[in-house]
């Protein structure tokens, strides 16, 4: 048996919604999925801003430390 095999059918994911409905209650799970795609935005940006930093040419790295 495949992992997670069991999820693949439309009645198992509404029984999960139905079991997140009853745990955080209605009014609760649209705050919790702005959150989590706020979440992901800012995890996004923070890999954008990596991938920037090591693109940079290792010389502009040492003059963006030095203090003033």
């Amino acid at each position: 048996m495949q992992p997670l095999a069991f999820f693949g059918r439309g009645e198992d994911w509404l029984i999960v919604l139905l079991i997140i409905v009853i745990l955080f209650g209605s009014t609760k799970i649209p705050q919790l999925a702005r959150s989590l795609g706020r979440s992901v935005s800012e995890f996004k940006k923070g890999v954008r801003e990596g991938e920037e930093e090591e693109k940079k040419p290792a010389d502009q790295k040492e003059a963006d430390k030095k203090p003033g």
